[in-house]
């Protein structure tokens, strides 16, 4: 199953498992206290009853009030400059709650990015080391990931990160909003004045353009997953796609996705644009250059960057719907 970035409160999250951060339980302020007050004088009495958790150890709760069957504890590690292994201890956090999620049968976990409120951790570093390990995790196992962003910070930090892609936004997506629409006739005097095209190329157009009709989104995603030599689980994997989604769109040739799930899958195969497009085009879909979340993908596609965990980053930061999940 895939990761999933969301802005939201975490005792608002509805799944198996939340995680809690806090490094005491008298701790004021924070995710941990809120959960404290949400779950309930029984909680806050369970949780003082588990005795002190070491960085790198995960222990467990009944949810009790919160939306959750389990709450699980870890103890996050303070930011020291990074000279002391904290990187290491923050990502031992992450793997033993995972790894106690999946022992005790959980299907989803929604985490805070640990460690980045009084234990000082820069949250770009923090994020990074949750999206990496949380990824190495999901290379072999199934689990819904959720990880629970609260503030602005997070995207105004991608948008630092991605000064590149919002110079792009800038010149393509507000020309696109804010050019005026122009004379009918004018643009038909301008189409007019193009050199034709050669016959052979039209001729090898049309022939691609009558083949991607001609076969569904799904047999043409099967077809490109023969082609690249990878199996199901692999392709799915690398497109952040849970594995009943997968499962439709194989066994329904007719099956419709949306464009983030085709987009997804076109990152998971690594197509070049006009492949993309051809994908886009079996499901009914095309990129557009007045839509924020095209323009970073495309972006991403164009310098051969398919590493969906780091477009989904800066699809988060600018406020657009993430691909695959």
């Amino acid at each position: 199953m895939p990761l999933k970035l969301v802005r939201n409160d975490l005792t608002r999250m509805r799944v198996d498992a939340l995680v809690c951060a806090g490094d005491s339980l008298s701790a004021p302020g924070g995710v941990d206290e809120k959960l404290r007050r949400v779950a309930g004088d029984a909680y806050v009495r369970e949780v003082r009853a588990l005795g002190a958790i070491k960085t790198g150890e995960a222990k467990l709760t009944s949810g009790h009030a919160l939306p959750c069957k389990i709450v699980i504890h870890v103890t996050g590690p303070k930011w020291c400059g990074g000279f002391f292994g904290e990187k290491r201890a923050l990502a031992a956090d992450y793997r033993a709650a995972l790894d106690l999620a999946k022992k005790t049968d959980c299907e989803s976990v929604a985490f805070p990015l640990i460690s980045t409120g009084d234990l000082g951790f820069p949250k770009e570093v923090a994020m990074q080391i949750a999206i990496d390990t949380i990824r190495e995790f999901l290379q072999k196992e199934n689990l819904m990931v959720w990880l629970v962003l609260y503030d602005k910070q997070a995207f105004e930090i991608g948008r630092k990160k991605y000064k590149n892609i919002q110079v792009l936004i800038d010149q393509e997506y507000v020309d696109a909003h804010s050019a005026p629409k122009r004379n009918a006739h004018v643009l038909a005097m301008e189409k007019a004045a193009l050199p034709a095209p050669p016959m052979d190329s039209m001729a090898t157009s049309l022939a691609d353009e009558v083949e991607a009709v001609e076969k569904s989104f799904s047999e043409l995603l099967l077809q490109k997953i023969d082609e690249k030599g990878l199996t199901d689980a692999q392709c799915y994997k690398k497109a952040n796609i849970d594995r009943k989604l997968f499962s439709k769109i194989r066994s329904n040739a007719a099956y419709r996705p949306t464009k983030a799930t085709v987009l997804a899958f076109a990152i998971a195969l690594e197509l070049p644009l006009e492949e993309t497009k051809k994908l886009l085009s079996s499901a009914g879909f095309a990129l557009s250059r007045s839509s924020k979340a095209d323009i970073i993908v495309e972006y991403f596609i164009s310098n051969r960057n398919y590493d969906i965990f780091e477009i989904n980053q800066a699809l988060f930061s600018f406020e657009q719907n993430l691909l695959g999940a």
